[in-house]
């Protein structure tokens, strides 16, 4: 039997818990106040409404901003799980919606975002016009539970139980160099024979000196790193212009002309690609357009892709026996 809510026991209304809400998490009223786009005056007001109806004072001053006190701490939690509810209920509500239009947030990496975005896009402004897309460019996870974006494209598994995630394969990467530099440092054919070879790296290079380790090149230290940069186009850009060598895509890096496998037998760097949207999938229109979409044109796209390869090079970059099933994020 569906628990009933006790009606009788709601005693405030919903702005003043939120007026309550930003200006413990904005830390002031002002602050507050541009939050929400009210007044100060009036934030005041439903803050002291709140304190009020409740019996018991919410915030003490300490100098220019405001601090908790233990009963406001109490009611934060609530607070902030009633805001997760007011926002899961409106958007559901928005995306009920029997057109299939409005705007739908992706978010992806650097490297997908520039290589092979852009040709999903464009079959994407064809076939469903009225979506408009926001790209969120970035190598960190965006936070779907929180909405900064609506579908993500992920190299690894989602663990958070309620996001939708359909597993789409997975994708390796190589080390690329313009063949004139591998020239300038005597063609190694083995990773012992890189001690004095420049590689392009990460502003936190550790991990990835310790995975270069790993695979092989032992005689590496932070002076082989005289290049980092945690964007991954500007290296892609020092590696082309023959500064060094960097990790790469297969995609990416066999479909560039002006570089070439630094050691062409080294073993794959492989990891999985994931798509993942919020649980609200299952009641946007909007999003469920966009991310079906998704799934079958990446399977067209990289297939006619591995088509186009040389036939010794003819190999499955992804694995797309998963394609079409469904996961769960644990």
């Amino acid at each position: 039997m569906q628990k009933r809510m006790n009606r009788k026991a709601v005693q405030f209304d919903w702005n003043c818990a939120k007026a309550f809400l930003a200006t413990a998490e904005d830390g002031s009223l002002s602050a507050a106040a541009r939050t929400l786009g009210v007044t100060q005056p009036t934030l005041g007001r439903q803050v002291a409404a709140l304190e009020k109806e409740l019996g018991v004072p919410l915030f003490e001053r300490r100098g220019r901003g405001l601090e908790l006190t233990p009963n406001g701490l109490a009611l934060m939690d609530h607070v902030r799980a009633m805001g997760e509810a007011a926002s899961s209920l409106s958007l559901a509500a928005s995306g009920q919606s029997e057109s299939i239009e409005g705007n739908v947030c992706i978010s992806a990496s650097e490297v997908m975002a520039a290589f092979a975005l852009p040709a999903v896009m464009r079959k994407l402004r064809k076939q469903l016009p009225d979506i408009d897309v926001t790209l969120v460019v970035s190598n960190s996870a965006s936070d779907l539970k929180g909405r900064e974006a609506d579908i993500a494209v992920r190299l690894f598994a989602p663990t958070q139980g309620d996001l939708i995630a359909k597993k789409i394969g997975m994708v390796s990467g190589q080390m690329y160099a313009t063949p004139a530099y591998l020239q300038s440092i005597g063609n190694p054919s083995k990773p012992t024979e890189f001690g004095q070879a420049s590689f392009i790296g990460f502003e936190d290079n550790h991990q990835y000196l310790n995975f270069l380790k790993g695979c092989g090149f032992v005689d590496l230290t932070a002076r082989n790193f005289p290049l980092t940069t945690d964007n991954r186009i500007v290296q892609w850009e020092l590696v082309k212009q023959g500064l060094g060598i960097g990790v790469m895509q297969e995609s990416v890096g066999e479909a560039e002309r002006t570089v070439t496998r630094a050691l062409p037998h080294l073993d794959r760097a492989p990891g999985e690609m994931w798509l993942v949207a919020h649980s609200e999938l299952r009641t946007s229109r909007r999003i469920r357009s966009v991310f079906d979409f998704w799934l079958v044109n990446w399977f067209i796209d990289l297939t006619s892709y591995l088509e186009r390869l040389p036939g010794g090079m003819r190999q499955p970059l992804w694995c797309l026996s998963s394609l079409c099933v469904d996961h769960g994020s644990k």
